[in-house]
């Protein structure tokens, strides 16, 4: 069960990339994540029920603030941007080296000690990227460059929300950490967003793929990561990560027709692998030997 909820959040996950690629161009990077963040907190918002929800949600108010900005509203902002230039596969891929930046923030801003495996992760994640962006770029289409920055910017952002929700938020119930989040990145966008509203009819099928980001993969999502976390454990919800990419550019192939080339493949897997690694995996898994030995 685990498992099949594991490739659900997964497959989830992974299709935020298409719908942000499919609304992105028509709403805008500002209107979509604010409306992406809204819905979100909408549907999160009975956890408020609570008391000791409320009580949380205000003693811990700043804290969910920067979480909010550092881990929604700008990376989402910054993804949605990259989506009008890049391919969803290839955005679902970039996002992936959200751990390599976890582990290298930790040891710059947070004086967490790397180890020899996770400084050859980190080093093998960004030969991952750059096998993976090399002929991206040298296509020389406008504006690419700029959006695999972004995208990279983004996951940075992550990998900092990782660390300073560690540091600052430790023992919060997860999903008041979730409602108070998307709550607060729908206050900062809310100005941007008006300013940059679409002066257009927009598709009622670009509707459809807002309301899917903020219901399906972001508020539902949520809920559907924490009940892992507390089934299975933080580490193999985490696992997540390495199945996103799977499906990013397996929908980006089906629905938007785009390519998947062998370089996309390799550097996927390369990446794949540096963030296993930088992320500590492969001595979870010989944890988990040793104790079933």
């Amino acid at each position: 069960m685990n498992f099949i909820e594991l490739l659900l959040l997964a497959a989830i996950w992974g299709a935020s990339f298409l719908f942000l690629r499919i609304a992105a161009p028509e709403f805008g990077p500002f209107a979509l994540i604010a409306l992406r963040v809204g819905i979100a907190a909408l549907v999160l918002l009975p956890v408020l029920r609570s008391a000791a929800a409320r009580s949380e949600c205000r003693s811990k108010a700043w804290p969910l603030f920067v979480v909010g900005i550092c881990n929604s509203a700008i990376p989402f902002g910054l993804f949605a941007y990259s989506t009008l230039y890049v391919n969803a596969g290839l955005d679902s891929i970039l996002n992936a080296t959200t751990p390599v930046w976890t582990a290298l923030i930790a040891a710059t801003w947070f004086q967490s000690t790397l180890g020899r495996q996770q400084i050859c992760g980190l080093l093998l994640g960004l030969a991952g990227v750059v096998v993976l962006v090399w002929d991206t770029l040298g296509a020389g289409v406008p504006g690419v460059p700029q959006a695999i920055a972004a995208a990279l910017l983004a996951a940075g952002f992550y990998g900092f929300a990782v660390n300073y929700s560690k540091r600052h938020l430790a023992g919060a119930k997860p999903l008041v950490v979730a409602f108070g989040s998307q709550f607060f990145a729908s206050v900062v966008l809310l100005p941007p967003a008006l300013s940059y509203w679409p002066q257009h009819a927009v598709a009622p099928s670009t509707w459809t793929c807002v309301a899917a980001l903020g219901v399906i993969c972001t508020g539902f999502a949520y809920i559907l990561y924490f009940r892992l976390i507390e089934r299975a454990g933080a580490a193999y919800a985490a696992s997540v990560t390495f199945l996103i990419p799977i499906f990013g550019l397996l929908w980006g192939a089906v629905f938007l027709n785009e390519k998947v080339t062998p370089a996309m493949l390799a550097g996927c897997a390369i990446t794949l692998l540096g963030t296993a690694l930088a992320s500590g995996k492969f001595n979870g898994l010989r944890v988990e030997k040793r104790k079933s030995a």
